[in-house]
């Protein structure tokens, strides 16, 4: 029989042996990233160790198109790390259209706003996610509950920005994480609010639907058709604040 011995030194896993050396496959098996943070540096094909830790396995990302970056991604940029705070397009007439961001590198926490191009490529960072119950806010903070174990995490505001008036009782939220910290969060993208303001309702003869400014009852403010009313329940896009449909409640519930 084959012997087969496993060394361990200084955080690196190697392996001898008399024979035909094992592949990585029928040595690691199908393992999860979690094996890799155990170690400073994984097997590559030929029994050596990667360039690269566990944490550029982290960094390893896609190219997305400037237009694309949105509230929360995770991005490399001059060979940094950074956190979009803050996504804001505009259009300069003839020089085309931009898109300026707000940056917080990961590493140092510093702040940085920089402007992107809709059509530069930008290298975006996978992330994992996990989903959380949104629990309640106090002050500058939000407490969320993992809902297999039950354990709290409490959160800065910031990590949802605009999105944290979104926030209700029970709603599941996303947080991401880069390299083993949480990072962002966020809310779901369609979101039901209730109508607690809005002007009264006018038909017209107007070839084109009209909007109007209606008060939700998270605060906001947002264009709805004219039909909306006081009391109607929408769903909003919570992306850009937009007005998606009214939403009709089951029979039943209204019977109820």
């Amino acid at each position: 029989m084959h012997s087969l011995r496993r060394r361990l030194a200084n955080g690196v896993v190697s392996w001898t042996h008399s024979a035909a050396r094992p592949s990585p496959a029928s040595v690691c098996g199908v393992r999860s990233l979690t094996y890799y943070r155990r170690v400073k540096q994984p097997l590559d094909d030929s029994g050596g160790t990667l360039a690269s830790p566990w944490s550029a396995l982290q960094r390893r990302g896609a190219k997305v198109l400037g237009t694309d970056v949105r509230l929360g991604n995770i991005i490399q940029r001059k060979g940094r790390i950074f956190q979009v705070l803050k996504a804001q397009h505009t259009q300069h007439g003839r020089g085309g259209a931009t898109i300026q961001v707000e940056l917080r590198d990961v590493d140092t926490g510093n702040k940085v706003t920089e402007r992107f191009r809709t059509d530069e490529a930008i290298e975006k960072v996978f992330v994992e996610e996990k989903s959380f119950t949104f629990l309640y806010q106090e002050g500058d903070s939000v407490m969320i509950m993992e809902p297999n174990t039950y354990e709290q995490l409490e959160l800065p505001k910031d990590f949802f920005g605009k999105n944290v008036a979104y926030l209700k009782d029970n709603m599941t939220v996303t947080v991401q994480y880069f390299d083993g910290k949480p990072m962002s969060a966020s809310v779901p993208q369609r979101v039901t609010c209730k109508v607690v303001e809005a002007p009264p309702y006018s038909k017209g003869m107007t070839a084109t639907p009209q909007y109007k400014r209606v008060m939700v009852d998270n605060g906001l403010t947002i264009l709805a058709p004219s039909h909306i009313t006081t009391g109607d329940e929408i769903i909003i896009n919570t992306t850009d604040d937009s007005y998606i449909t009214r939403y009709n409640r089951p029979l039943y519930s209204r019977i109820a």
